[in-house]
């Protein structure tokens, strides 16, 4: 089979999107494009935002491969599954673009995740995974009984069929990644890099996936949430190969980047700088050492709340008093160039409290932001705690509440984000 793997040519004006609006590289559809040769199938990828192209350059493209399975990404990568745009605008037109010259079309992305049926009828495609898509995608290619293949949702008879839960990958032995040359000289961009010079290409890579804690905000219950570490040969054969071809940063995209001896020590032994986000509560001094030392320049560490109390709501088990916090992030502070310590917008009025310990974590040469409003995702607890499961008008109730419940939104919103319904006007 032919496969074709799609990441649109993102755009987001006057979207919620939280994440970063530079492009990366395309995890999913790499490990998709891996199983599926190791299959015997045909695979490529066409990133439209990488190398930049027009919608419908890129749909007359993917048509001229001829595909008898074309998959298109929701989200832009793995990276930003956890705070995707809500609207699945440009996914749609690149499918309206396509206009049946794609075989059967499959979306792939937090969307049809946590809402397959909505996301089914938005974006008129064939079927959509449900999680992490790599296997599925691989599943699909071998033309099975579509009742047969787990973690998938399709149309019959006008009725949503849903085959099962959403999947997880083993992910450990997912094979390394290799991308092509071209690609890496595009990508300058060194992601959540602030404070140092860049020089080089950046990339993208995976040493773990999931997260072991449940905190009330965090967007992942239908995709990436048992905690899973990669096999380290595997990953550091996708990291030698992306030093090999000039790359001189990498970001891990994990979704919480814990304490790892034999890593760090591999990296320490690399020419390589990259950076994390992680919970710099689980961090011991000696380690935040070893992570210095390892090349780290940036760590985004997750704070959200100055209160035992507001970390407590949240769900983060945190057992670090707020002056333990901030002292873990000062000793991060003397061996990482760039620390950021989030925080996101508390209801118990912190606002005293948050200028007082910005001033001291600055005074120390340690970034905390201005608190974010938070996003009522329909793959976090928060929603499930306002609204129950996800349903049909999940993402239009979360993004009605958001608007109607902050004032002010995120600093790199420069504009107001709209309602969802004009945001998804090209939708089905």
């Amino acid at each position: 089979m032919r496969v074709a793997l799609v990441n649109p040519p993102w755009s987001f004006e006057h979207s919620t999107y939280f994440g970063c609006r530079e492009p990366h590289l395309p995890l999913e559809l790499g490990y998709a494009q891996a199983l599926l040769e190791r299959a015997g199938h045909e695979a490529r990828i066409f990133d439209g935002h990488l190398v930049p192209a027009t919608i419908a350059a890129q749909a007359d493209e993917v048509a001229a491969y001829g595909p008898d399975l074309t998959v298109v990404a929701t989200a832009p990568t793995y990276l930003f599954w956890r705070c995707t745009q809500p609207e699945l605008r440009i996914p749609r037109e690149v499918l309206l673009a396509l206009d049946g010259r794609g075989g059967t079309t499959v979306a792939v992305g937090p969307h049809g995740s946590s809402t397959p049926g909505p996301t089914l009828r938005k974006l008129g495609c064939d079927i959509v995974v449900r999680g992490e898509c790599e296997e599925i995608v691989a599943i699909l290619a071998a033309r099975p009984p579509l009742d047969s293949v787990p973690a998938i949702a399709f149309e019959r008879d006008g009725a949503t069929v849903v085959t099962g839960p959403a999947h997880a990958s083993r992910f450990t032995d997912l094979p390394a990644l290799h991308w092509p040359a071209e690609w890496l000289r595009r990508h300058a961009h060194h992601h959540h890099r602030y404070g140092t010079e860049g020089v080089g290409p950046g990339a993208e890579v995976e040493a773990s996936r999931g997260c072991p804690y449940h905190c009330s905000f965090c967007a992942k219950i239908d995709f990436r949430d048992a905690y899973r570490k990669r096999d380290l040969p595997l990953l550091l054969e996708e990291v030698d190969g992306l030093i090999a071809q000039g790359v001189r940063y990498l970001y891990f995209v994990d979704e919480i980047f814990l304490p790892n001896r034999p890593l760090l020590e591999a990296l320490q032994a690399r020419a390589i700088e990259f950076g994390v986000q992680t919970r710099i509560d689980l961090w011991k001094p000696d380690m935040l050492d070893l992570l210095g030392a390892a090349g780290c320049v940036s760590i985004e560490a997750g704070v959200e709340s100055l209160t035992f109390e507001g970390r407590a709501a949240l769900d983060k088990m945190c057992r670090a008093s707020t002056d333990e916090l901030a002292d873990r992030l000062i000793h991060a502070r003397r061996s990482v160039p760039f620390v950021q310590a989030n925080l996101i917008e508390a209801n118990g009025g912190e606002a005293a409290l948050v200028d007082a310990w910005r001033e001291k974590l600055l005074a120390a040469g340690v970034w905390a932001n201005d608190p974010v409003p938070l996003y009522p995702y329909p793959s976090t607890p928060d929603y499930r705690k306002l609204w129950g499961e996800p349903d049909d008008q999940a993402w239009e109730r979360a993004h009605a509440h958001y608007l109607t419940q902050f004032d002010r939104f995120s600093d790199i919103q420069a504009e107001r984000p709209a309602p969802l319904a004009e945001l998804e006007a090209a939708c089905a």
